[in-house]
């Protein structure tokens, strides 16, 4: 969603016209480490982006296989009836060795700057 957000804001500043926008979109091939959600996949149908390529699956939240196949545009009906649904090409395991490596890395490292807690952790006692 950054990604799209940048490039609106930028097309916002070149002031192109919906049309404009909609023909860049259809142009646009995104790179990314994890399969989009539900959500993202579903914007990105929307968009009518042209390829979505990522490295590995994301098994509890995916949208383009691992649960829904919203890059479809014959997926689910309760969706493709409310807004019309592009689809897009979607393809998984681009450098899947280095994304695994790279989220493995962050999880054991810890998130740096996640906020604090409010409320210290409760550890629970094992009898």
């Amino acid at each position: 969603m950054e990604a799209v957000d940048n490039l609106l804001e930028m097309w916002q500043r070149d002031k192109l016209l919906k049309v404009e926008v909609a023909k860049k979109f259809s142009q646009c091939i995104l790179y990314i480490t994890c399969e989009p959600c539900i959500m993202c996949a579903a914007v990105l149908s929307f968009l009518g982006v042209k390829e979505v390529y990522y490295g590995c699956a994301n098994e509890k939240f995916g949208g383009c296989g691992s649960i829904l196949s919203l890059h479809s545009s014959c997926s689910e009906p309760f969706i493709r009836d409310k807004v019309p649904q592009r689809g897009f090409k979607c393809t998984e395991g681009l450098m899947a060795s280095e994304v695994f490596f790279l989220f493995r890395s962050f999880y054991e490292q810890g998130n740096l700057n996640a906020p604090k807690p409010h409320r210290p952790l409760v550890q629970k006692k094992v009898e």
